[in-house]
């Protein structure tokens, strides 16, 4: 593939934004603007920039992570992961510099938008999101890669998706945060599994390199476990929807970990990759779904 892309070219650029992780940043968003319509709070402009601004963090996050890996010599020949842009010569170390800081600028004016259905006290919020945005990678290095998805993909996105819109905050959205970010740690546990040789020599402390490859594995089933689970506390908000459509998720979920524990190692596990974006996608949607009738 590399031999096709053209350096600094817009396919270039795509290929850097990993088109797929945004599957990541929508989901909690979605969530959120499913509690908002649920409760009669729900308004298209903001709910528009909200996406808006998870994308482009998201792909700021991305870039970031593209250089910071090359930069520190993570990304060699023994990579199992998709191709990465400075590493192949798609995107010189400057121009992703340079792109780094266009989307950060995005993705701030973006995020200013939303303080106009809001208040100022979301400022602080967008600037936690910049910051760790750059912080994520080197975080992520020292083990806390899972806490930060919790926060970043749980309450963050789906909290303030709804407080824009309703201007508070409840138990059935801090509920909802964390199963969004429960289920959406799914994805960074198996890139930890699949690159948990690769992530030692780099010294990488991931939470699988920590405590090996079958703990990994129990943990990557209970976290979409424990999502389906929570959901459960929607029975006693009246909502039988979102309580019985994610245990859909559940299926997949055992189906994909049992899958994942056959394959134990390898670029074949990029195929429980995608199967796990899948997965955790059907649970956006059916939670939603659910939260909505």
């Amino acid at each position: 593939m590399s031999e096709n892309v053209k350096p600094n070219s817009l396919q270039a650029w795509i290929l850097a934004a990993r088109p797929k992780t945004l599957t990541a940043a929508s989901i909690p968003v979605m969530i959120g603007c499913a509690l908002a319509e649920a409760h009669g709070h729900f308004h298209a402009i903001p709910a528009v920039l909200c996406f808006l601004f998870a994308f482009l963090m998201q792909i700021d996050a991305n870039f970031i992570n593209d250089l910071y890996d090359f930069l520190k010599g993570s990304d060699r020949e023994d990579r199992l992961g998709p191709e990465r842009a400075c590493a192949q010569g798609w995107i010189s170390p400057k121009e992703m510099k340079r792109g780094i800081l266009l989307t950060t600028i995005l993705a701030g004016a973006s995020g200013l938008g939303l303080l106009f259905y809001s208040g100022w006290e979301m400022i602080p919020v967008g600037i936690a999101c910049i910051i760790f945005a750059y912080l994520y990678t080197k975080l992520a290095y020292q083990g806390w890669g899972d806490l930060l998805v919790l926060v970043f993909f749980g309450f963050v996105p789906v909290g303030c998706t709804y407080y824009v819109m309703a201007h508070t905050w409840n138990l059935p959205v801090t509920i909802a945060s964390l199963a969004s970010g429960l289920v959406i740690d799914t994805l960074l546990m198996i890139n930890n599994f699949r690159d948990r040789e690769q992530d030692k020599i780099s010294g990488k402390r991931t939470l699988v390199v920590r405590f090996g490859a079958k703990a990994g594995l129990i943990i990557y089933f209970f976290l979409g476990f424990t999502a389906c689970w929570l959901c459960f506390y929607f029975l006693g908000q009246g909502k039988l929807y979102a309580s019985l459509l994610p245990q859909i998720y559940l299926l997949l979920h055992i189906l994909t970990t049992a899958r994942m524990a056959r394959i134990g190692k390898g670029k074949a596990l990029n195929v429980i990759l995608g199967e796990t974006s899948r997965n955790m996608f059907l649970f956006g949607i059916l939670l939603s779904i659910g939260l909505v009738l």
